[in-house]
Formats: C-alpha cells, sequence, structure tokens
C-alpha cells in the first residue's frame, strides 16, 4: 500500500489510519467520563479517546452512563455542586473516581461529602491529587496526566498516582 508517493508496513498503515482518526477501542471496553466541562476536560476526552477509551463528557453529572468499567475523573473541583456529583459518582458502579486538584491544598470534597452523610470509607475511594506527578500546569498537561496514570492501571503498571509529600 502507498500513501502519499511511498510505501509502508503494516505499522505505518496502522498509524496513518490512526492519523485520520480511525482508533479502536481498547480490548478492555474501559471508559472515561469527564465530570464538568473545561479546558482540562476537552483534552482528557480527545486523549481518552485516541488513547482506545471510550469517552464520554457528564455535565451535568449522569451516573446512567457509568458502569463498573468507568473510570470518573470529576474536572473542576471548585463547582458547588462537587459534592453531590461524587456522592452519585460513588453510589454508581464506577471503577474509578477521582478529581482534579492542587496536591498542596486539602480538597474540598472530604467536608462536602461528610456534609451529605457519606461514609469516610466511601470518601477514601475518591482519588486526590490524580495522575503521575510530572508537573502539569496547562490544562493538555493535567489531561495527559491524568490519563497516564489511567494507562498504567490498565496496563497494570507501577505508574500510580503516588505524590512525595
Amino acid at each position: 500500500m502507498t500513501h502519499a508517493g511511498h510505501a509502508h508496513d503494516e505499522f505505518d498503515s496502522a498509524a496513518c489510519a490512526l492519523a485520520h482518526g480511525a482508533v479502536e477501542l481498547a480490548p478492555d471496553g474501559r471508559a472515561v467520563v469527564a465530570v464538568f466541562d473545561s479546558p482540562v476536560a476537552r483534552h482528557l476526552l480527545h486523549f481518552a479517546a485516541t488513547l482506545g477509551f471510550k469517552a464520554a463528557l457528564g455535565d451535568p453529572f449522569d451516573a446512567a452512563i457509568v458502569d463498573d468499567n468507568t473510570d470518573v475523573v470529576v474536572c473542576d473541583h471548585d463547582r458547588p455542586e462537587l459534592g453531590v456529583v461524587l456522592r452519585d459518582a460513588l453510589a454508581s458502579p464506577a471503577r474509578w473516581i477521582g478529581v482534579m486538584g492542587n496536591p498542596r491544598h486539602m480538597g474540598p470534597h472530604v467536608e462536602l461529602l461528610r456534609g451529605l452523610g457519606v461514609e469516610d470509607a466511601e470518601i477514601a475511594r475518591v482519588h486526590r491529587p490524580i495522575g503521575l506527578n510530572i508537573g502539569s500546569r496547562t490544562p493538555a498537561e493535567i489531561a495527559l496526566s491524568t490519563l497516564a496514570g489511567l494507562v498504567a492501571d490498565r496496563n497494570r503498571r507501577p505508574g500510580g498516582f503516588a505524590f512525595a509529600q
């Protein structure tokens, strides 16, 4: 097969198909739901789809689109409905739930969830901070960091979500 006047092998064909938007879903069927529309959420959804995740925006959050193979990523920790969204995500069958936020600050979600009567054991299921510690600053870097952690988890690798305190 040739493209733009040159021959290429099967790998090049797959890369070319990817460049033109043809992406196969990963065989594990993992999904990512980005909660709250934001620049980070838009990058996250784009990268997730490119990496083979089923990707959806949940703004507002809808537990009906979540199953036990879904990673829920809350992309804004300052929204007034944060506690209710996390309570609903915890009540869903979501595989993993995380909230973006600066690791140097206590997340507001803990007190919000306690105020809604959510038990500490359930609150502990909410990951924060999320992503690999790459010093992310821009929306694209934050999304990349988050998905790198989810891909490491999907591939059972130690990339993890640990940050030095």
